[in-house]
């Protein structure tokens, strides 16, 4: 093949701006690494904080070599849909893409069902039937959704479990202890939807179609009643500088917008947290311990079902490497939780994720609206993975995504089928690749490659740095977007070197290193979108001929990445061909 002079000066240009590149990628990596420690040195601070009775904070390590993800627990007065299947997917990516860095990590990876309070009492009377019958058939639901989605979660956790039931009581009596719980009477404007209290700046006002007034929540927009009852109460007050310590932190809540939220909320005036309820008002609940008369608040009830997952009131690994919740309950888990942790002697959270909500047509999915959208219907339509995808693919965590079903159809035909499924069954079809392998790349092939290739390799070599940062910063999206990129020019690259009239030439060296080059994209995309799609991304690589031991995220840094190295001149036997993924018709 003939290369001009122009074109070599060209592409020795092009690797060196690619060199300068990378560089600037790894450097970002290093600073990552130092805010990391950064991180280190606030959690040891924050391991100084007394309690109000002059006790040293009791501590317990977070082992070295463990990775502790959480998602919220899922309230069971409805049917599970395709919020909490992204809340579940976020953290399902996070700890895959954990164990494909470091495959010898132990992950703690929990979700579960929240099935005590006034709801679920009201919701079981109405349904006609006992409240833990009526919580075992809805969390069933939630439990089955997981598991045909491939949600890789360690421990489903039921707030109805006696190891919760006895991690609550010690963590109330903790609390009591420390001098952090009193009783008084508690009058307030209180939303049984969203089992809150609310002060007179989180309500509104707003007019119904009958023309009646109606007074609702400033965040939800639930209605609101006026309660007066004598509860205990938590001294939330008094953990504002803590708490504002706490978010000094810019990484400790993720997106950016969310911790700016927190931070305006703590600056305000924090009011004492009322932690119970009368058991004659809400009698289906965890009872306080030593007062039968009162049931603990479901928040607090709630929120504890991450300690008990780590083994609380033992030894346990502590605290959670990121928890991931949806923007509607920031509030609880950016300033409750965190505070009664402190209150306990427990360090708060390493991380928050949280992210925005699906909508239909600018609304909020509810029950009441009938615009919720069922998993399982779409998980028959799109396959799992399909579903999978398409959620970590438009879903973003700092704004809300529209749920559209012909924006799936289009969108997974066009990426899964198209794009990448026929890139596969180009490079592995018998006419093209008789010898099923993926064949060995030509040296001189390598150095006089036409342009669309030399973009290709610059793309298959930034890849394994962007996605990694991507995937780490929780922008699943954006990782996609890049993996995407580089497979569309590898159709651009084999669609322009014309692999089906090569084959008739009886030199097959060039043939073969476009199937190589080719094959590296799919390589290349299969090991990076194993968190995405486990089971597609396993086809794929089977298909590939990919052996289980170069399936991991160092593995990325074969082939291009690293040029001192002979695996492109090494040839591998493809595995069975397989479609990789059907279109989905409209």
């Amino acid at each position: 093949m003939i290369n001009t002079g122009g074109e070599m000066k060209s592409l020795g240009l092009r690797k060196m701006l690619l060199t300068l590149r990378l560089d600037s990628i790894r450097s970002c990596m290093n600073r990552r690494n130092n805010v990391s420690r950064s991180l280190g040195l606030l959690k040891r601070r924050l391991s100084g904080i007394r309690s109000s009775d002059g006790g040293k904070v009791d501590r317990s390590e977070n082992l070295t070599g463990n990775y502790f993800v959480t998602t919220p627990i899922f309230y069971v007065n409805a049917e599970p849909h395709i919020g909490h299947l992204h809340s579940a997917l976020l953290a399902d990516a996070a700890q895959r893409f954990q164990k494909l860095q470091n495959p010898a990590i132990s992950t703690i990876f929990s979700t579960g069902t929240d099935e005590h309070g006034l709801k679920i009492q009201q919701s079981s009377m109405a349904s006609g039937c006992d409240p833990l019958v009526f919580c075992n058939q809805v969390s069933h639901k939630f439990k089955a959704l997981f598991d045909l989605v491939d949600i890789g979660y360690t421990d489903y956790i039921r707030t109805v479990e006696d190891r919760h039931k006895i991690a609550v009581g010690h963590f109330f009596n903790k609390l009591k202890d420390n001098g952090h719980i009193y009783q008084g009477n508690y009058s307030g404007w209180y939303c049984v939807s969203d089992e809150a209290y609310l002060t007179e700046l989180q309500v509104r006002e707003v007019h119904l179609q009958s023309g009646e007034k109606q007074l609702v929540s400033l965040e939800s927009g639930h209605p609101v009643e006026w309660n007066s009852e004598d509860n205990y109460m938590f001294r939330l007050s008094s953990f504002q500088q803590d708490l504002q310590y706490w978010l000094k932190d810019d990484q400790r809540v993720q997106p950016e917008r969310y911790l700016q939220q927190l931070r305006g909320w703590v600056s305000e005036d924090l009011h004492d947290l009322s932690v119970s309820r009368p058991k004659k008002r809400v009698s289906w609940g965890i009872p306080v311990p030593e007062d039968s008369k009162h049931t603990i608040y479901v928040w607090v009830d709630a929120l504890v079902n991450y300690l008990t997952v780590a083994g609380y009131p033992e030894q346990m690994v502590w605290p959670p490497d990121v928890q991931v919740l949806g923007k509607d309950i920031l509030r609880f888990h950016g300033i409750y939780w965190p505070a009664l942790l402190m209150a306990a002697g427990l360090d708060p959270p390493n991380k928050l994720l949280c992210h925005s909500h699906w909508t239909i047509e600018g609304e909020k999915m509810s029950k009441s609206k009938g615009n919720v959208v069922c998993p399982k219907d779409r998980v028959e339509r799109y396959t799992s993975d399909g579903l999978r995808y398409f959620l970590l693919r438009e879903g973003t965590p700092h704004s809300d995504s529209s749920w559209s079903d012909t924006r799936a159809v289009r969108l997974l035909n066009a990426e899964l089928a198209d794009s990448l499924g026929n890139l596969m069954n180009r490079c592995t079809a018998q006419s093209l690749n008789p010898h099923q392998q993926r064949p060995p790349l030509c040296l001189q092939y390598k150095e006089n490659m036409p342009l669309s290739g030399q973009k290709l390799v610059e793309q298959l070599v930034m890849l394994p740095d962007l996605v990694e940062k991507h995937y780490t910063d929780f922008n699943f999206y954006r990782g996609i977007d890049v993996i995407m990129a580089a497979v569309r020019q590898a159709n651009v690259f084999v669609q322009e070197e014309r692999p089906w009239e090569l084959k008739n030439q009886t030199d097959r060296r060039k043939l073969d290193s476009v199937l190589r080059v080719a094959l590296e994209a799919v390589r290349t995309a299969g090991i990076a979108l194993q968190p995405i799609v486990p089971r597609l991304a396993s086809c794929l690589l089977d298909a590939t001929g990919v052996p289980d031991h170069q399936r991991c995220w160092n593995s990325l840094h074969l082939g291009f990445y690293n040029v001192n190295q002979d695996d492109l001149s090494t040839s591998y036997k493809l595995g069975a061909r397989t479609k990789l993924f059907r279109k989905i018709k409209d």
